[in-house]
């Protein structure tokens, strides 16, 4: 599993890391300098102690006077096999009377991360905001998802939570963070990260007479992160539904199971023209999908 640390330059860009991991370890562009920080802050207690001994003979980042609430994220991001997803996450940042986050170097930034596995995802840039008030401010940062990023076991359930950094004017490559404020906060929210997924219908024969049987079939697919394709997804309740030619709105006619390929497969009888569909209903790995609809034309 890839985990992606993106830190630019402080004149530049900066996707805040948390997770307390060395530098070597971690993909993308990065300042270990910066990276040091990040250990030092995300470091679990018992850990602490050794990290504190190897940075700057043991100044580490003081607790920022920040906090987050507010927050808002999207209540599924589907993730393919190839292509960069983004997702927008809005909060509201409270800050002391002594925090300058107006500061060329003050940066802010959501991430996502999965409790049960330790991954977590950021943005390539930080969050925008808006002050409005002498102690809050209105924020708003991507999550970026790349190929790599998962492993088909993180579908589900990932938490939402915000972090900030203040250099104060503090050369991150002296060594010494005492001056390097830091602040994080998780559980501000939840949202399903889900492998994309496809769902196809062909309905033979072409036309067909009136009372005879129609064949329908069709095949789920889902992503599968490892191997970055589209794989069956096998045992799934599907629905099979019919709209009359004409009509805007479908009718499930039956519910089917896909096979171990993801194939699916049903008979009717045919009536009136119209479009045969197969609807999956999603669950928390796999986003709701319809296939399109394919018109058979009944005659007498």
């Amino acid at each position: 599993m890839r985990i992606r640390v993106t830190v630019a330059a402080v004149s530049g860009a900066l996707a805040l890391s948390a997770l307390a991991m060395p530098a070597a370890h971690a993909a993308g562009p990065h300042r270990p300098d910066v990276a040091k920080v990040f250990q030092a802050a995300h470091a679990p207690s018992a850990a602490k102690a050794g990290i504190s001994a190897r940075v700057a003979g043991g100044k580490m980042p003081y607790d920022l006077a920040v906090t987050f609430s507010n927050l808002k994220v999207a209540k599924a991001v589907k993730f393919g096999t190839t292509n960069r997803v983004s997702t927008t996450i809005a909060y509201t940042m409270k800050f002391g009377a002594d925090v300058d986050v107006t500061a060329k170097d003050f940066f802010t930034g959501p991430f996502l991360y999965k409790g049960s596995t330790g991954n977590m995802l950021f943005g390539d840039d930080p969050a925008t905001c808006s002050v409005t008030s002498a102690t809050t401010a209105n924020c708003k940062g991507k999550i970026d998802i790349y190929p790599g990023d998962l492993n088909n076991a993180e579908a589900g359930t990932w938490r939402a939570g915000a972090e900030a950094i203040a250099y104060n004017g503090q050369d991150p490559e002296s060594g010494d963070l005492s001056k390097v404020g830091y602040a994080k906060q998780g559980g501000l929210g939840t949202t399903l990260v889900q492998r994309n997924s496809k769902l196809t219908t062909s309905a033979k024969p072409k036309p067909v007479k009136k009372g005879k049987t129609v064949t329908v079939t069709g095949k789920l697919s889902r992503a599968d992160w490892g191997s970055r394709t589209y794989a069956g997804y096998s045992g799934q309740a599907v629905q099979l539904q019919f709209r009359k030619k004409g009509t805007t709105t479908y009718k499930t006619l039956k519910t089917a199971k896909t096979n171990s390929t993801g194939g699916l497969k049903s008979t009717v009888k045919a009536t009136v023209d119209g479009y045969y569909r197969y609807s999956f209903a999603g669950n928390s790995t796999t986003p709701a999908v319809n296939a399109p609809g394919d018109l058979v034309r009944v005659k007498k």
